[in-house]
């Protein structure tokens, strides 16, 4: 019969290699959740470039996250988001100009056209000064930090039938579809079309049929949904440059050490980045391919466009919720 010391010593083995087996689960549950939400398509630049964000924070900081990415707005449907992530649902997220002027006003400056010129132009806008007072206003309303721009796109004029367009005159009486929201109708009107609510996915019939003259998207999307199968002629107007926001969680943002701060940061910069550069390369490579596809592919006078349109967003309510200085500061910005 053994003992009772060592019976003892047996005992405490037995407990510390139980609590050994145990730990090892333990250490796995201690990483820290990155749940992201993304309406995005698995082909999307948008949704591969969270698998850069994710491979470089496991470089960056290995073992210490568990980056969960769900795609196709499997977890909340797109525009759900923000509110999820403010109530802590949800870590990560690219949110719109849109949906962050319905709570922060002031950003609506960025749904107008000819605010932004170009991709370039755009990170400059929001990697400086004006992005920092944005993002801050953002995170104080909104509960969530803007962290990268990420390009989605620069929407252009796609017509049914050939015209001379080098003013916005030059567009009277052209149904211009647009998505059905108000601030977008206002965006048609404002380019001298007439604006007309279409659902995207009716786009395609309503150009075959006449219903609509035009519709305006960024360059692959008009690849990608096939409107230069019912259209002739591509005007590079270039009227909105339009980005998403990759942006975190204020609630699971101040859970993190300033370590891990930064490299949650600097994972999200070069997701964007990722992104930007393959959706500049692609769009670049696309007026080739509708001149193939036999469309005429045109440019206006896109300053003569730029100064009606903007004249137009000054002289509206939109402007009076626009910060003072605001646009000459953009339009400073080169």
């Amino acid at each position: 019969m053994a003992n009772p010391s060592t019976l003892s010593r047996r005992t405490l083995l037995g407990a510390a290699a139980a609590l050994g087996t145990m730990a090892l689960p333990a250490l796995a549950q201690a990483k820290i959740v990155l749940r992201i939400s993304t309406p995005a398509v698995p082909d999307d630049w948008h949704a591969k470039m969270w698998t850069v964000f994710k491979e470089t924070l496991e470089k960056s900081a290995p073992g210490e996250f568990d980056v969960q990415i769900n795609l196709n707005a499997s977890l909340f449907k797109q525009g759900a988001e923000p509110a999820a992530m403010a109530r802590g649902n949800l870590e990560l997220t690219t949110v719109s100009a849109s949906d962050i002027a319905k709570i922060v006003p002031e950003f609506s400056i960025f749904t107008a056209g000819y605010i932004v010129h170009s991709p370039a132009q755009q990170q400059k806008i929001f990697n400086g000064p004006i992005g920092t007072e944005m993002f801050k206003t953002v995170s104080e309303k909104m509960d969530i930090t803007p962290l990268a721009t990420a390009y989605l796109g620069t929407r252009q004029v796609n017509l049914r039938e050939l015209r001379n367009v080098k003013t916005p005159a030059d567009l009277k009486g052209v149904k211009l579809r647009m998505p059905g929201s108000k601030d977008w109708l206002f965006l048609g009107d404002a380019l001298g079309a007439t604006a007309t609510p279409l659902a995207f996915g009716e786009v395609y019939l309503g150009l075959k049929t006449g219903t609509i003259d035009g519709q305006d998207n960024p360059l692959p999307s008009v690849r990608a949904a096939k409107f230069y199968e019912v259209t002739k002629q591509i005007v590079l107007t270039s009227h909105l440059v339009d980005g998403l926001f990759i942006a975190v969680s204020n609630k699971s943002l101040n859970t993190l050490n300033a370590g891990q701060k930064q490299k949650v940061l600097a994972a999200a910069q070069a997701a964007a980045a990722y992104n930007n550069d393959n959706r500049v390369k692609e769009e670049a490579q696309l007026v080739e391919f509708f001149k193939k596809e036999g469309l005429q592919v045109t440019t206006p006078d896109v300053e003569a466009f730029r100064k009606s349109v903007q004249a137009t967003y000054q002289n509206s309510d939109y402007a009076k919720v626009w910060p003072k200085g605001l646009l000459d500061r953009i339009n400073a910005t080169k």
